[in-house]
């Protein structure tokens, strides 16, 4: 992967270092975290690194300080609410809500603990939150502002290849969090005379139905939402695309290394390290409702290179030139 803009500096030191002196007053508790994963928590990345860096850099160290307990649904949206219920009887200091499904199913169940909510479409459309300044109730965190990553993420895969006109969208439907800004890409759809058509993925055993699917609909592209199923059925995804001719387009960067074509998304794993901040004013006796909600103030443009060249497609230079990353 080519940096195609140097990066602009690390996280400013003094919003993510804490005081040597207020690290020494933590050594002395161990807090409990639960982590609520929609990705699975053996796949996901961000828990492996930016969550936890997020933390250390806090100093919050696993195994000193802190416990991360993670649970997730593995591809069954009716256990969300069972796994939070196990969390809260563990008596967690914070929970950790990746995904609106997780956060919804948090904010069902428990009215006390305090939750942080990272990887979030838009939080006032599904209830999440009161207002993103005033979020209210136990929730507060980051929005990724999906509307707009979407209706970008539509024009960047017209330009990339002008002639498409038909587009399946692979959604979770049970996730609003998909659903809400999937209902305002038609407007943008029409703009650039684009025909989008869905197909339900809600667990790896529904892959192979929805490939049928695409084949039956004829389409020219193919726009993925984040799926509840492990990497290698996204592998398994940008392998029916690449054979048969589908450029393909994400909110997801793991995809697009995975193989899809391209995405335009919020830095992800910087809002999963600043989780970190929330969780640190949380611990030391700040309300989640009187913290505001972050909206995304960086993005990143993603294109495979490698999956244009399978694809028989030829990337304009236009495109490339405002890439932050090209993988080649």
């Amino acid at each position: 992967m080519i940096d195609r803009r140097a990066f602009i500096g690390t996280l400013a030191g003094g919003l993510l270092a804490a005081p040597l002196a207020v690290r020494g007053q933590q050594a002395s508790r161990v807090y409990r975290i639960g982590y609520l994963s929609y990705l699975g928590c053996s796949d996901d990345l961000f828990l492996k690194e930016p969550f936890r860096q997020g933390l250390r850099e806090l100093g919050y160290v696993e195994g000193r300080n802190i416990v991360i307990e993670c649970r997730d649904a593995s591809g069954k949206p009716d256990r969300l609410a069972d796994l939070v219920a196990d969390l809260v009887r563990l008596n967690v200091d914070v929970l950790v809500a990746v995904g609106t499904p997780f956060a919804l199913a948090a904010k069902q169940v428990t009215a006390t603990v305090p939750i942080v909510m990272v990887y979030i479409g838009d939080p006032v459309a599904s209830g999440l939150v009161s207002s993103l300044a005033r979020p209210g109730a136990n929730v507060t965190g980051s929005s990724m502002l999906a509307s707009e990553m979407i209706q970008k993420n539509l024009e960047l895969l017209k330009e990339a290849a002008p002639s498409v006109s038909r587009v399946t969208v692979l959604i979770d439907s049970s996730n609003p969090g998909q659903t809400k800004p999937d209902q305002q890409m038609a407007a943008a759809a029409k703009v650039l005379g684009v025909r989008p058509q869905r197909v339900d993925v809600r667990t790896s055993a529904d892959l192979d139905a929805a490939f049928a699917a695409v084949l039956r609909q004829r389409a020219e592209a193919l726009y993925v939402h984040p799926l509840p199923i492990p990497p290698r059925d996204i592998e398994r995804l940008a392998e029916f695309a690449i054979r048969n001719r589908l450029p393909t387009a994400t909110v997801h960067q793991p995809y697009v290394k995975a193989g899809l074509l391209i995405c335009y998304v919020t830095d992800l794993a910087r809002q999963f390290r600043r989780a970190g901040i929330y969780i640190d004013k949380i611990l030391k006796g700040a309300k989640p409702g009187d913290l505001p909600v972050e909206q995304p103030d960086k993005y990143e443009f993603i294109v495979n290179l490698k999956t244009a060249t399978a694809l028989g497609l030829t990337i304009p230079q236009s495109l490339l030139h405002r890439a932050d990353y090209v993988i080649e």
